[in-house]
């Protein structure tokens, strides 16, 4: 048994407020679409691509190895 009680290091927990970070921006660019209802390039493209790209960040971040989860 380890030491730590988390389940995960301080660097999973670092990269997955990013990759939340990330996911928030990318809802905020939607919002932030001055086109009706979201059908500009923001709505359309760049916010999905933001927070698609934080899922997936996230997904590195529950997975990436450290030297004291071995």
């Amino acid at each position: 048994m380890s030491k730590s009680s988390f389940p995960f290091s301080r660097k999973n927990y670092k990269l997955m407020f990013i990759g939340i970070g990330l996911i928030v921006l990318g809802f905020v660019l939607i919002g932030l679409d001055p086109e009706p209802h979201g059908n500009g390039v923001l709505g359309l493209t760049i916010g999905p691509i933001v927070t698609l790209s934080g899922f997936i960040f996230e997904f590195y971040a529950i997975f990436a190895k450290t030297e004291n989860n071995v």
